[in-house]
């Protein structure tokens, strides 16, 4: 049975930092995985996506491009997303998504990439 369960949502001032954890179990994480977020009244954004089994790069959506990082643990089946100098439109719900795929990172992050699992996400505000 495969899970992502993600954990690490809360809420920080601009400018502070969080990690977000997405747990994965039964799913082997060579590959494609991403992370994405959906603000109220916003399209899902595909931020941060991988494709170690694919093209084995890593692809940033610009908005936040220099300030989140994505990186894995395959010893905790762990992936992870490091957000620093977070703005108030980071504020989204964070999901992470894989598929038994091998493709490409930025395709991962965009829509025509069929997504087979998902977290339940974990909230994210950023306020003052």
């Amino acid at each position: 049975q495969v899970q992502f369960v993600e954990s690490g949502g809360g809420l920080v001032q601009p400018g502070g930092s969080l990690r977000l954890s997405c747990a994965v179990s039964g799913f082997n994480l060579k590959f494609d995985i991403g992370w994405f977020r959906q603000a109220p009244g916003k399209e899902r954004e595909g931020i941060a996506c991988q494709s170690p089994g694919g093209d084995g790069n890593t692809y940033y959506a610009d908005s936040v491009k220099g300030r989140f990082t994505i990186s894995s643990d395959g010893a905790k089946s762990t992936v992870y997303l490091q957000m620093n100098s977070l703005k108030h439109e980071d504020t989204a719900v964070y999901f992470c998504s894989g598929a038994r795929a091998a493709t490409r990172a930025a395709f991962v992050c965009s829509d025509n990439h069929k997504k087979e699992y998902w977290g339940q996400g974990t909230q994210v505000t950023v306020s003052s």
